[in-house]
């Protein structure tokens, strides 16, 4: 699937792909809605008929993954909220011995994430994953979301990368087509994002259950690093 003769960078999402996204859909459907019914007042259905409705106005914008955007909106510390949860932040399977792989074959490694810089702070303090990383940049610190086609652009600009021999890997079909429209040759889709959920459709792009299917195994059958 993938010729790691012809990598020399992966680009890697964070939330539905090295992280296990149940983390953000439990916050955002339920978590959210409970305390935001709680501060109204109001019944826990109304409260989510309201959050759907208003997530859904902006999906895909850089303010539907900002925190101090909806702190705002909805008179919640976002933040804060989901310090309540944390221990439900999860490192999906096999990713640190995928890590230490890519590590290991002298390949470069950057976090690029549409996560809101608390969160990334957050997530990364729980998992302690920034320690197998060469960089983190998050979407809000270029000002686009990775759907948006400049910003691509953009994160050349902070991280060169030749999309040629760039290796992305997203659950996002929608961002997975924005980079390919930008011209990244190597994509890859995560099949569950959320361990807890549906199995996604591949939209047409090569995808993985988890992060195993990527690892080499030797020759005795035990899976392990090799350049």
């Amino acid at each position: 699937m993938i010729d790691w003769n012809q990598i020399d960078l992966l680009l890697l999402d964070m939330d539905g792909t090295l992280l296990d996204l149940h983390f953000d859909n439990h916050f955002w459907l339920h978590h959210v809605p409970v305390r935001y019914a709680r501060a109204r007042g109001i019944v826990l259905q109304d409260a989510r008929d309201e959050l759907y409705a208003r997530y859904k106005s902006i999906e895909g914008t850089l303010e539907w993954y900002c925190v101090d955007h909806w702190s705002r909106e909805l008179e919640l510390d976002i933040a804060l909220l989901k310090e309540e949860i944390e221990h439900l932040i999860a490192v999906h399977p096999h990713v640190t011995d995928f890590l230490r792989f890519v590590r290991e074959a002298g390949k470069r490694c950057v976090l690029v994430t549409n996560a809101h810089q608390k969160s990334l702070a957050l997530k990364m303090k729980r998992t302690r994953l920034d320690g197998y990383l060469d960089g983190a940049i998050s979407s809000h610190d270029l000002g686009l979301p990775k759907e948006h086609p400049e910003f691509w652009g953009r994160l050349q600009s902070v991280e060169p990368f030749d999309p040629q021999r760039t290796l992305f890997v997203d659950d996002s079909p929608a961002v997975l087509r924005s980079a390919r429209d930008y011209g990244l040759r190597w994509l890859l889709q995560i099949l569950r994002p959320d361990t807890r959920g549906q199995v996604r459709a591949t939209e047409g792009y090569p995808a993985i259950h988890d992060f195993s299917e990527l690892l080499p195994v030797a020759d005795d059958g035990i899976t392990g690093p090799s350049a």
